[in-house]
């Protein structure tokens, strides 16, 4: 749906058909000229001359072809970046629908919790009706059972965000809620090594780089060539009423003449130097340039690995450890609470430990697949 709607893909879309367009016009042949030439047109010499020509300048030195191989180039750049934008808006849809898992699934969590705290605080009510409860242990206990209604409300406006935000990238404002559907607990599996490997092998921004850095090797060439001068050449033919008689009879010599002009250009002064050298310093500009994206990549993909990694971690300690701890041990002091076997604040304790880990699992889930992500969308900005 965001491939199909979003204006980003079909803005890019436009940019290659106009590099297309302006690699096309770079190789044309300059028209021919046609126009009308007199002489001597005054009375006097009745009417003196006049016809029509034509002109032509011839291309020299290969420069109407240098001139559309670097527009070839810079269309090929063109379709890098919009490949960069598909991949831009795909990590931006994937991210957001992972975002919108671990979203609802805190919503779920939150929820549970809060009708448990209501449970909790309604059963303190009952006790202490009967004198078998505290007042500040009831007291507590509607504090967290509040507090757990405006997490579940907070987490409903996240998840609500989270579905405008993926209205908006698909550009569906109407889209409907759903229930997402997917596992957000496997995260995937990452090598460091291939995986830069790849970043560094398919990054459009990397052979985009590398295509301008092409270009302007070609835009050299093309300044050198702009030292060969095009010749023009011209020729055509008149009407010639001009007398030959000196002594100014009235009688003139009628007829046609043919007449033709060549000249080239001599580079004497001008031989294009300033602009070969700063032809030339864009080229090394653009060849640095190459190996400044991939430093740059290899910077981003070390933070963004090091986030997945620390996440992958956090997540596995979670899975296997915290959680299945912390919610056996709520259970326990529940199940003690409700034989009044243990008092309310330690099991109010217990609960803010689980739920606090539960968030925060949440958070490590969402943050391995959004570097996860990221590195499979070839780190693109």
């Amino acid at each position: 749906m965001a491939v199909a709607a979003n204006p980003g893909i079909a803005y890019a879309e436009a940019g290659v058909r106009a590099a297309t367009g302006r690699a096309r016009q770079a190789g044309l042949y300059p028209n021919p000229v046609l126009g009308a030439t007199g002489d001597h047109n005054t009375p006097a010499l009745d009417g003196g001359s006049l016809g029509g020509f034509a002109e032509q300048r011839i291309v020299a030195g290969s420069k109407l072809g240098l001139a559309k191989t670097a527009g070839d180039q810079d269309r090929m750049v063109a379709e890098e970046m919009q490949k960069a934008a598909r991949l831009r808006l795909l990590t931006q849809v994937r991210t957001l629908f992972y975002r919108g898992l671990g979203e609802q699934r805190l919503f779920e969590v939150r929820k549970e919790m809060a009708e448990l705290a209501g449970r909790t605080a309604q059963t303190l009510a009952e006790l202490n009706n009967v004198g078998q409860a505290d007042r500040p242990d009831l007291l507590a206990a509607q504090v967290d059972a509040r507090r757990a209604e405006l997490a579940v409300t907070m987490a409903q406006n996240a998840l609500d965000r989270t579905w405008r935000e993926i209205a908006a990238v698909v550009n569906q404002p109407g889209l409907a809620r759903a229930a997402l559907q997917g596992d957000l607990e496997t995260l995937p599996k990452l090598d460091a090594e291939s995986a830069l490997a790849r970043v560094l092998s398919e990054s459009p921004e990397v052979r985009a780089a590398q295509i301008e850095a092409d270009r302007s090797g070609t835009l050299v060439k093309r300044a050198r060539a702009e030292r060969i001068p095009d010749v023009r050449v011209r020729g055509g033919v008149r009407y010639n009423r001009e007398p030959l008689d000196r002594s100014g009879r009235a009688s003139p010599v009628v007829g046609n003449e043919g007449f033709f002009d060549a000249g080239v250009e001599i580079p004497l002064f001008n031989r294009n130097q300033g602009s070969i050298a700063a032809a030339q310093a864009e080229a090394d500009q653009a060849r640095l340039g190459v190996d400044r994206g991939r430093l740059a990549l290899r910077q981003r993909f070390a933070a963004v690995y090091r986030e997945y990694s620390d996440a992958s971690a956090a997540v596995a300690q979670y899975q296997t450890e915290m959680i299945p701890k912390a919610r056996e041990a709520f259970e326990m002091y529940t199940g003690n609470f409700r034989q009044m076997a243990v008092a309310y604040p330690q099991v109010l304790a217990a609960q803010r430990t689980f739920i606090q880990l539960e968030d925060d699992y949440v958070a490590q889930l969402t943050a391995a697949w959004r570097a996860a992500l990221e590195i499979d969308g070839l780190l693109v900005e």
